[in-house]
């Protein structure tokens, strides 16, 4: 169910919130966190980060690293909505973009690079009597490697690419929206998600386009997390993605979400994990190993009209291969150290 609430003391919040921790430094950024946060707020960080809680515990296993050796960054959100999750009726909001910064020092034995870099993150905060209490913060990490000529896996089947915002140029949701079309929204993706868990109870890993067709639109954009890329139209969709996708795993298994919901034209939601699956070979160009792992995702969709039209995804990749015994983090250390 969509709130009454039109947002805007939630969104004023993470947009202050935002402001001060762009302003922050390594000394200052935890104290920021906490000022916005309740003493056990709740962080869901991806592989290495970890689930943290307190705002010290956040900046140290995040923020400090990353400000050491990231300079001059800057906050680029393409799309920034608000609602109520319909999982367990909670106030959220996301934003989406990039981080951009000067990789001027090595990080998480990533090389510096002294040059413009861009991390790619999606974030939801959970808005609980003008605190943040509960937040989920992927980012995509793969895709950083890529930029400083670090490839932990084989060649990937979409395009790679800085991905753009809405082709609209409409995904910054300063200003209440009609709950009418976020309801439209919700009720688009949840067809969608519905058609997706058919599919798997089905065991039918080739869907036809026409599948696809009854929720997206013919000239649908997909932008995957590095490792996979990003891909353009129904059929290079099912080519470059989802027929790889469904065809190297198998045992997929829906988990549900921890948020989920719509504001206008737009929509998100995250699981921890979304999806369990074995990989059994394909996927992303590599073996099976027939170990069963846990899948943590983000999807932002666009609509336009009646069909979706923009979904911008994350995927956990680096936690997924850590449960196939693959840390490409200590497996990159061990490279360059040797």
């Amino acid at each position: 169910m969509l709130g009454m609430s039109d947002y805007q003391e939630q969104k004023a919040l993470v947009l202050e919130y935002y402001k001060e921790i762009e302003a922050a430094n390594t000394d200052s950024v935890g104290k920021v966190i906490s000022q916005f946060t309740k003493p056990d707020f709740q962080w869901y960080g991806v592989y290495p980060f970890n689930e943290q809680h307190g705002g010290d515990a956040v900046a140290e296993a995040f923020w400090r690293p990353f400000l050491t050796a990231w300079s001059k960054v800057q906050r680029r959100q393409d799309v920034f909505l608000s609602g109520t999750s319909e999982i367990d009726n909670t106030d959220w909001v996301i934003s989406m973009g990039h981080f951009m910064g000067l990789a001027d020092k090595s990080w998480m034995g990533l090389p510096a690079n002294r040059k413009m870099t861009f991390l790619r993150y999606a974030d939801f905060n959970c808005i609980e009597d003008g605190k943040i209490v509960r937040s989920s913060f992927f980012c995509d990490l793969i895709g950083v490697m890529h930029q400083l000529d670090v490839n932990p896996l084989p060649p990937q089947t979409g395009a790679s690419c800085i991905y753009p915002g809405p082709r609209t140029h409409d995904g910054l949701l300063l200003d209440p929206q009609d709950p009418c079309e976020s309801e439209k929204t919700l009720d688009l993706v949840n067809r969608m998600i519905g058609d997706l868990t058919e599919l798997n109870k089905s065991g039918e890993d080739a869907p036809p386009p026409e599948l696809l067709a009854r929720t997206w639109r013919d000239d649908m954009i997909w932008y995957g997390p590095a490792g996979i890329g990003a891909t353009y139209t129904i059929p290079r969709y099912q080519e470059q993605h989802q027929y790889p996708f469904r065809r190297g795993l198998k045992g997929k298994v829906f988990n549900g979400h921890i948020c989920r919901f719509a504001e206008g034209n737009y929509a998100g939601f995250f699981g921890w994990p979304n999806l369990t699956n074995t990989p059994i070979g394909g996927f992303l160009g590599l073996p099976a190993s027939n170990i069963s792992a846990d899948m943590r995702v983000v999807d932002i969709y666009r609509r336009q009209g009646n069909k979706l039209a923009e979904n911008w995804v994350l995927i956990d990749l680096p936690w997924w291969l850590k449960q196939q015994g693959l840390d490409i983090f200590d497996r990159n250390s061990e490279i360059i150290s040797t």
